[in-house]
């Protein structure tokens, strides 16, 4: 099949790098306009773009809204048969939808309904899910409501974050995007209507979400820390700045919230369970660092604790 790519971030690529290598003729690509990234904040293209580039005799698509009348007047004319989409993050019309005869197949990450939004991944984890997956679907204009066309399950692992977890669902999901193509391609995959029952809703996390309460049980944070790496970034407060954290450990300690127990190879504050050990952390403008020698260097007191002004 005559196909065009819509995908954005890196965990995109993968799916696009498997379409490459499959018998299906891959036309165009349609991605978000380039961005301003870095310290100088000059406008960097996407990391599919910047695939696509590498590839030569790729048609490149960066239009500002999907619904720009250019952008429509060139997906027609190029007339693909089928889009695949991997985390392409902007909201396709009905104009465009129409287009390909075989429609626009979206890769989510997650078993559907369930998380159905920006950010499955990540409230899977949150939520304390034991078992994630991916899914490829026929995307309509209800979100990510479409008829299903296969999915595959994958295991939460008890250190597992988000960057993790995606990591292994782009490879494996890759290959489920690739069969559905082959499937629709032949004529013998069907797609199944989603079940009304089981919706949950993942919106994209805000930096607001991944503040963490100490008043949480300790799991409850384990599980935000790791659903929030490596972005939006979980955060507390200390000396009233923030400070990221990017890995912690359960630990048997009793410790009131936010208060901070330092030795010299580790550093725990109290839960509202049990306390957690501080593994990694990332003051407000330095480089993650190891919990222990955070500690040492900003020479905790009694009186510091976290998560207060």
């Amino acid at each position: 099949m005559r196909l065009v790519f819509a995908g954005t971030p890196e965990v995109s690529v993968t799916a696009l790098e498997a379409i490459v290598a499959s018998g299906h003729e891959l036309v165009a690509v349609v991605t978000r306009p380039d961005a301003p990234a870095g310290r100088g904040r000059k406008l960097v293209a996407s990391p599919v773009a910047q695939y696509a580039e590498q590839l030569g005799g790729v048609e490149i698509l960066k239009p500002v809204k999907p619904s720009d009348p250019e952008f429509l007047a060139r997906l027609a004319e190029i007339a693909p048969d089928c889009c695949p989409v991997v985390a392409y993050g902007g909201l396709l019309p009905q104009a465009a939808l129409d287009i390909p005869p075989h429609g626009w197949i979206n890769l989510h990450f997650s078993v559907l309904p369930a998380w159905r939004g920006a950010a499955p991944v990540q409230h899977s984890i949150i939520a304390g899910d034991d078992v994630t997956g991916a899914s490829t679907f026929r995307i309509v204009k209800a979100l990510d409501a479409g008829p299903v066309y296969g999915v595959l399950t994958e295991p939460i692992g008890a250190q597992d974050t988000s960057g993790d977890l995606l990591t292994r669902l782009s490879k494996s999901g890759a290959k489920l995007l690739v069969d559905t193509l082959d499937g629709i391609e032949a004529g013998v995959l069907q797609a199944v209507e989603q079940p009304a029952d089981g919706v949950t809703i993942a919106p994209k996390l805000t930096v607001e979400d991944a503040e963490i309460n100490l008043n949480h049980p300790a799991r409850q944070i384990d599980r935000l820390v790791r659903g929030c790496n490596p972005a939006p970034g979980a955060w507390t407060t200390f000396r009233g700045e923030r400070l990221k954290v990017l890995a912690v450990a359960l630990t048997d300690e009793e410790l009131a919230p936010g208060v901070l127990d330092a030795a010299k190879s580790s550093v725990k504050v109290g839960t509202g369970s049990k306390a957690i050990e501080l593994v990694t952390v990332q003051p407000q403008g330095k480089k993650p660092m190891a919990g222990a020698d955070w500690a040492r260097g900003v020479r905790i007191t009694a009186d510091d604790q976290l998560g207060t002004e």
